[in-house]
């Protein structure tokens, strides 16, 4: 006779033990290299594949998310990107998390992912791109960029993004900062997702030329436009879309 023993649910994570988590895989040396890009304490040092494990055992968390986003600890609200539910984030809830991300890995690769894929996608970032802060900026652009990128055409604005891309080109290299970086890699989104502003990219991009960025103590260099839109040429993926961020 079989014998059938029930095994509860696992329990979600709580935010005392994510930060248990965050402390076990945090390491000197990912603080001395995220030093060099701008991170500054409080944060454990956790490489961006090992939050992405710990977001697969939480999955989609949003009132998580927003307890971990406000601790302040850099880790802490990387990770808050990875869990949140952009549909469920207030316009306000956007702004407060746009304000207070201090360095570019929060402003550019976990709060604009989450606004491009919220209601509020568009107005934040035509509204951030005008900004005086630059980490600001940066986010404007490149929420701009990300939802060019998961977005259909006949839902974009394209004469909007021709218009931006204009703008891009006269401004980008009036800063050396992440706001120029931002400019850039929009151009490159741009002729990438939208097919039919291909041509204007790779004609904008060659005025453009080289954009130079301060990039601190670190190796990473500024994507060049145009030999970057012709290998999306090459591979036959001008206007391919991605997986919508977070959705």
């Amino acid at each position: 006779m079989l014998t059938f023993i029930f095994q509860p649910p696992l329990q979600p994570m709580n935010y005392d033990q994510v930060f248990e988590a965050l402390e076990q895989f945090g390491s000197e040396q990912t603080r001395k290299v995220l030093r060099r890009h701008g991170a500054k304490a409080p944060f454990f040092g956790v490489k961006v594949q090992d939050l992405k494990k710990i977001q697969k055992k939480i999955k989609r968390n949003h009132s998580l998310a927003l307890d971990l986003y406000a601790s302040g600890n850099s880790d802490a609200m990387y990770l808050a990107g990875l869990i949140a539910e952009p549909q469920k984030m207030s316009r306000e809830q956007l702004q407060q998390w746009a304000e207070q991300a201090y360095w570019y890995m929060l402003s550019e690769y976990c709060v604009a992912p989450v606004t491009s894929a919220s209601p509020f996608a568009m107005e934040l970032a035509e509204e951030w791109i005008e900004a005086q802060k630059e980490h600001l900026q940066a986010a404007g652009w490149t929420t701009y960029a990300n939802y060019l990128s998961f977005q259909a055409d006949s839902e974009i604005d394209l004469d909007r993004v021709q218009e931006l891309i204009q703008l891009a080109e006269q401004r980008v290299h009036l800063k050396d900062n992440r706001a120029a970086y931002a400019m850039n890699n929009f151009v490159i989104a741009a002729g990438t997702f939208c097919a039919p502003l291909f041509d204007t990219a790779l004609k904008v991009g060659a005025q453009i030329g080289k954009v130079k960025v301060n990039m601190g103590e670190t190796s990473c260099k500024v994507p060049e436009i145009v030999p970057y839109l012709l290998k999306v040429k090459a591979r036959d993926k001008v206007g391919k879309k991605t997986k919508r961020p977070n959705g």
